[in-house]
Formats: C-alpha cells, structure tokens, sequence
C-alpha cells in the first residue's frame, strides 16, 4: 500500500474535507480526490462518504485511520529529526482558551525545568481547538468538551470554579446580605459584563444555582475574560469569571463576591491530542507537565 496514499487519507479523515485535506497537503482538490478512490479501489471498500459539506469515514475508514495515524505521526517524527537525533529541539503546537492558556497552561510548560520542546501557542474556543488539532494544525489542545469518536483522545485535566462578583459600591447597592441561595431577585438591576451577547457565563451560572434565566442582557461585552475581570474592577456590573482568574482581585477586595451557593458551578477542562500522538516525546512531555501542574489548580 503507497505511503502518500495513506498520508493523503489521514489527513482527509483529520480534516473532514478534501478541500481542507488539500490546502495542508499542499495538492489540488482533484489530486487528492482521485488519490483517494485508488486507495478505496485497492482496497475494494468506501473509506468516506460524500456529503454536502465535507466527508464522513465509513466503519472501514475509521479503523483504518486508527490503525495507520500513529505510526504515520511517528514516520513523520523520523524524518523531521533524523534518526536516533535526540538533540532536536522539537516545537510543540498547543491551543486552547486564551485566558486558561495565558494565565495556566504556558506558565506551567515554560517553568517545565526538564522542557525540551519550543512551543508556540494558538486560542480558539473549544470547537476551533479540536478542530485544528483533528486537522493536524496542532499538537495538544485544551477544551472544556470531551470530543466524540476515537480520532481524538481526552484526559480530564482540572475543574474551574464559577464566582459571582462585583465592585464593592455595586454589592452594597444591590443589599447581597440579602440575596437566598436559591432567588437572584437582588440582582435584577445589576449591569452584567460578559464576553458574549449570549451570556455563556451568567446563564450558565443562573441555571445552575438559580434555576433561572438572567433578567438583564450585558452591558459590556469583551471577549476575554480578563478584560471582563478589568471592567467589572472599573464599576462595569456584575460578572461570573473563574476564581483562579479572579482570586487575586478578591484578596485585595477589588471585587467581592456576591454568593456562595453549596455546590458552585464547574466547569471541566480537557488534553486532548490525536490519537498514539503520546508516543512522540515532546507531546508526552508537555502532556505530563499540565497534568502534574494541574493538581495544584483543583
């Protein structure tokens, strides 16, 4: 069976597209298209089906997929470093959330004594990591949805804690003192700082610990937590943010929080990489290194 017709079908199976198949291998879409049919008329089965937008791999494409990635990665590892080349320094591509990324997970690798990777990071939400990293654009990702099927495999890493907060002024105007664990009433005329119209954070936090819906839209939106933190600081509103993200700020009394529920709301994360991509050493490192790291973060 011909190498680059297998290299051709993982990346079409990582991809989910000929054309985006295509763009990381560098060939025309009929390159690949037809590369593609030889391999399905050698073996005498579908390996995808055509629909609308992209391709789905049949049964038999899935297992060869499984089969065939890994020692392709490695073949790859081969020829990037050379043969017992132990003196490469290879780059790891790491994606994930910005503010988990930025505040958690790059500390935690670059103060990693025994790193022997260079590294170069990529934020997306959950849906644009794990799909870049099907697609090979990187190597280890971080996302707070356990991915589906077998291309992908996730290690549970930590759980982030949801906090309620405010500017101090904005607590005593709202009387929290007064505010039941279960009747968000209190906060109706609180000004909400959020990073989405949709208001992931605070819907989430209100179904949850409420069993409500908020009352009031976002005054502010920044998509980025820290700047949400940076706003709700400045008098914005209100806003649900992570505690490791605003512990800090709570210390100092910058912003207090305005309930403490029995069970706060969590939110899981996620190291995901591609399925036997771990058999590469400076993936299995990195991979060791946040975990390790991330006992201290629960």
């Amino acid at each position: 069976m011909d190498l680059a017709l297998l290299r051709t079908f993982v990346t079409v199976h990582r991809a989910g597209s000929f054309t985006r198949a295509a763009a990381l291998l560098g060939l025309s879409q009929p390159a690949v298209t037809s590369q593609i049919r030889t391999l399905e008329r050698q073996l005498g089965r579908p390996l995808f089906l055509r629909q609308a937008r992209g391709v789905t791999p049949t049964t038999i494409g899935d297992e060869l997929a499984h089969k065939a990635a890994p020692h392709l990665d490695a073949l790859v590892e081969i020829a990037e470093t050379g043969p017992g080349d132990d003196s490469a320094l290879r780059t790891l591509h790491l994606a994930g959330p910005p503010e988990f990324t930025a505040e958690r997970a790059l500390p935690a690798l670059l103060g990693d004594d025994g790193q022997t990777f260079a590294l170069r990071a990529s934020f997306g939400n959950s849906e644009q990591t794990l799909e870049g990293l099907a697609a090979g654009h990187h190597d280890l990702a971080i996302g707070t949805a356990r991915p589906r099927g077998a291309l992908l495999t996730a290690t549970p890493l930590c759980d982030e804690v949801h906090v309620l907060v405010a500017a101090p002024d904005w607590a005593k105007r709202a009387g929290v003192e007064k505010l039941h664990d279960t009747d968000a009433s209190a906060l109706e005329h609180l000004p909400v700082v959020e990073v989405h119209e949709s208001l992931p954070f605070v819907a989430r936090y209100w179904g949850s610990v409420f069993d409500a819906s908020p009352a009031a839209p976002a005054t502010v939106v920044a998509p980025d937590l820290r700047a949400v933190l940076a706003c709700t600081i400045a008098g914005a509103g209100l806003a649900v943010l992570p505690r490791y993200l605003c512990a800090g700020a709570l210390e100092r009394g910058d912003v207090v929080a305005l309930h403490d529920p029995p069970v706060p709301p969590l939110r899981t994360y996620f190291l995901v990489v591609r399925t036997g991509t771990l058999a590469m050493p400076h993936i299995a490192r990195a991979h060791e290194a946040l975990l390790r790291a991330a006992v201290a973060w629960n």
